[in-house]
């Protein structure tokens, strides 16, 4: 017989992944970085379409601390999620592995490969205020090179792969009445 929570657990739980819904953290950490991917995607986008504008400077502004943002937290949220994995609702599909592994990839291989970029440009990095990178006189080209070549396309596959996940999720719900969504609202 399951038993529900008592008064001393139910405020803890919460907070914590259970099989039938991820808790408040990981929540947390899902929505607030789809909001910050969303403006970056947004910045991206809009460079793209009307070129270097006020308006793309108003919005891309952000993008290299809001990168450095995502980066963080994304290290976080998967120290967090490895931490609750046994809590989860159960083993999920090979798909659905390999999907979350790809978007894990490239939340953590993008913005490396720009802050390896930010190191090579010699320029100092100061998120926040917080200085990460002095400023040096000389740049280093290898480090630069591989962000020059793959930060734009990895970082519109990652679109690609979040916009298939949401997808999916949506597919879930409407073709086999699964609630995969519903436990992480």
């Amino acid at each position: 017989m399951i038993r529900p929570p008592s008064r001393e657990t139910a405020p803890r739980a919460a907070w914590l992944d259970t099989p039938e819904r991820y808790g408040r953290v990981s929540r947390g950490f899902h929505w607030l970085m789809a909001a910050l991917f969303a403006w970056q995607f947004a910045g991206a986008l809009l460079y793209v379409t009307i070129g270097d504008t006020t308006l793309t400077r108003l919005v891309g502004g952000s993008h290299f601390t809001l990168g450095f943002t995502l980066f963080v937290l994304v290290l976080l949220r998967g120290a967090w999620g490895l931490a609750n994995r046994r809590r989860r609702h159960g083993a999920p599909g090979r798909a659905a592995t390999a999907g979350h592994a790809l978007i894990y990839l490239l939340m953590i291989l993008i913005p490396s490969l720009a802050l390896l970029r930010q190191y090579g440009s010699g320029k100092p990095f100061a998120p926040y205020g917080i200085p990460l990178m002095p400023a040096r006189e000389t740049k280093i080209g290898w480090m630069m090179l591989p962000a020059d070549l793959f930060h734009y396309w990895l970082g519109f596959t990652l679109l690609a792969a979040v916009i298939g996940h949401a997808a999916i999720a949506v597919l879930h719900r409407r073709l086999w009445n699964e609630p995969v969504l519903q436990r992480m609202t």
